[in-house]
């Protein structure tokens, strides 16, 4: 959300997606922050990078019509088996 919200910013010269992207990175954070009481710090920022990589482009796609062509999609595809990889592995 944030991520998106800031492409929206124009260089934080709007007011509505400057609060909505500095708000969403603000909540990100204090959801990593809890979710690294309990999961190993390399294992939660992989998950978190994985999952926001293949979320910004989705949401990009569709909101923005940024469709990745077929390497980004591979590329996108090893990040996420590596974040299964070491979420498996985090255990």
């Amino acid at each position: 959300m944030a991520t998106n919200a800031l492409k929206a910013t124009d260089g934080f010269t709007r007011l509505g997606p400057s609060a909505l992207a500095i708000a969403g990175y603000g909540g990100a954070f204090f959801c990593l922050a809890l979710a690294l009481r309990s999961i190993p710090v390399g294992a939660a920022y992989a998950i978190w990078a994985g999952v926001g990589i293949a979320l910004v482009a989705l949401v990009a796609a569709v909101v923005y019509r940024e469709v990745p062509d077929l390497p980004t999609l591979l590329g996108m595809g090893l990040i996420v088996a590596g974040v299964v990889l070491i979420s498996l592995s985090a255990n």
